[in-house]
């Protein structure tokens, strides 16, 4: 896969959360924006409706990815195992813009409103990927119950993905935090073991 060069929308988006991160979302215009990146207020809004959409961009690739990427898995995988395919494939394209996803959350991170539009994204994907498995023949509440569960996984392995700490690609910690997940629910885990046995005592 080629490194990411950021064509028009890009230097527009990654102007947009340098001055984001530095000024605040509510203080930063879109002619500040245009400007920053070397283009015009006209082509800003080529691009996006308006600033909010640099974070949330009203096409979703994200979700368009994820639902393709599931609708390529072979019929005979398992649902979780599918949605983790397809979390798997959003991993590696993301692999590249790290830095932008790290800026990304700290944006919304320190606005309430940003936070609220995050948790919608969040309930859209798990909403199209629950429709997604339907599609494969996989009934209710499972279907439901795997996408939500895909989308806890993605959230998690995210956030311990763009810490300054972690060395691990995105994929990888999917991988990690699905396992998780099936050791948590088989009645494992690396943790849960001894918080069982105690509540024994």
């Amino acid at each position: 896969m080629g490194r990411w060069e950021p064509n028009a929308r890009g230097r527009l988006e990654q102007a947009a959360l340098e001055l984001y991160s530095e000024r605040g979302f509510e203080q930063t215009t879109v002619k500040e924006i245009a400007k920053l990146a070397g283009l015009t207020e006209r082509t800003f809004f080529r691009h996006f409706a308006d600033k909010r959409e640099v974070l949330f961009p009203e096409s979703n690739p994200l979700r368009d990815v994820l639902v393709d990427a599931l609708d390529g898995v072979p019929d005979s995988v398992p649902p979780i195992d599918a949605v983790a395919a397809a979390l798997d494939t959003v991993g590696e394209l993301m692999s590249e813009r790290r830095e932008l996803a790290r800026q990304r959350q700290a944006v919304i991170a320190a606005n309430a409103e940003l936070q609220e539009r995050e948790l919608v994204k969040l309930a859209s994907l798990s909403s199209a990927l629950t429709d997604a498995l339907r599609r494969r023949g996989v009934a209710d509440p499972a279907a439901g119950l795997a996408a939500e569960a895909g989308i806890a996984v993605f959230k998690i392995a995210f956030e311990r993905w763009i810490s300054e700490t972690e060395q691990r690609n995105l994929s990888h910690l999917i991988r990690d935090s699905l396992d998780e997940l099936k050791a948590v629910t088989a009645g494992g885990g690396r943790d849960s073991g001894r918080a069982v046995g105690a509540g024994r005592v």
